[in-house]
């Protein structure tokens, strides 16, 4: 490492391009500074990551990576790398298990490069570990595990992502979308999950839920990408237009700002489950096709469904049986109860 004490050491991230795991990310980020608390963390990462390096106290400096997911890019990576040769890295931690997202490190010719042992990088890393998978189950064990040195005993507790807020932003997110803060109560749902129909809660059942609540005097907000607006019509159609519709509506950083006024969220499990839970907030979860043994929603607040078929979690986009039966099956009712012992 530096040889001089007195200058922080500055690491460079290649942070992960999924949202949920940049939001777990954090981990590494909150566990660095617990052990060197002057470093200095830069990270690497697509565009839409910005907002939610912009909520983490730890990073100093986002840089943005212009490729799409699976883009090799091999000359956008080494002129990106020259650039920061001059930051002198004393180390690069790479979170992706691929070999491209080595690449950078090496070009930049950062001293020590750590990561675990993915696609072929022998030579790209110099502190390449072999991942077992029994002794790290959970994503942020795997993340948090790269900021100590090769067979450290991780602590009993590792951090929890947080993302920070200001009031300033909230303001403005809300003003953009012409709302206010109400006396009522705000109940966000999620009813997307950019990995596949597998993972996403009937809209039927979200739209039972949204009208329960709704009589409950709740508002209730919708958040997800364009890609949900389906799932939306769906909700609107049964509640009659009761919900405020904020699908394909906002940047990822007015979502953020937005969920932060909610008082409770129900959510399948997708990138915006995990921000909910780091924005603390109290939170139901559908599980399908997933489980929630290695990327749970990590927070005190929190209830976990999951009808445990004997088929799931089978981890497919699609439900290969046809029937999505573990989310089929699982009754708005139950999702209401956990809600309503949630909030008791």
């Amino acid at each position: 490492m530096n040889g001089n004490m007195s200058t922080p050491q500055k690491i460079l991230v290649i942070a992960p391009a999924w949202v949920g795991d940049m939001v777990m990310s954090q981990t590494l980020y909150k566990t660095l500074r617990e052990q060197h608390p002057d470093c200095i963390i830069d990270i690497i990462a697509p565009k839409h990551s910005g907002p939610l390096a912009d909520r983490m106290p730890e990073i100093r400096n986002f840089i943005e990576l212009p490729l799409g997911h699976g883009e090799l890019g091999l000359k956008i990576r080494y002129q990106i790398a020259k650039g920061l040769r001059g930051e002198h890295y004393d180390q690069a931690i790479v979170l992706p298990n691929s070999f491209k997202s080595a690449l950078i490190p090496f070009f930049a010719k950062i001293p020590k490069r750590t990561g675990w042992v993915g696609e072929m990088r022998y030579g790209l890393l110099n502190d390449a570990r072999p991942l077992d998978k029994q002794k790290y189950p959970l994503m942020i064990e795997r993340f948090a595990a790269l900021a100590y040195p090769k067979n450290h005993k991780l602590p009993e507790q590792l951090p929890w992502p947080t993302l920070t807020t200001q009031a300033a932003d909230v303001e403005q997110a809300l003003a953009k979308q012409n709302l206010e803060k109400s006396q009522q109560r705000i109940l966000a749902l999620c009813p997307g999950a950019e990995f596949g129909p597998a993972k996403r809660w009937p809209a039927e059942h979200f739209a039972q839920l949204a009208s329960t609540m709704l009589q409950q005097g709740w508002q209730v907000w919708l958040f997800g990408s364009p890609k949900e607006q389906p799932q939306a019509d769906i909700i609107q159609r049964e509640t009659q237009n009761q919900c405020v519709d904020l699908i394909g509506k906002t940047s990822l950083a007015d979502a953020i700002d937005l969920m932060a006024c909610g008082s409770a969220v129900v959510s399948n499990d997708s990138g915006l489950m995990h921000i909910a839970a780091a924005l603390e907030k109290p939170l139901v979860v559908m599980y399908g096709s997933s489980s929630p043994g290695f990327t749970p929603p990590l927070s005190k607040q929190v209830r976990v469904i999951t009808l445990s078929l004997e088929c799931s979690p089978c981890f497919k986009r699609v439900c290969p049986l046809e029937h999505l039966k573990c989310l089929q099956d699982l009754p708005p009712q139950q999702v209401i109860t956990s809600l309503q012992e949630l909030l008791a």
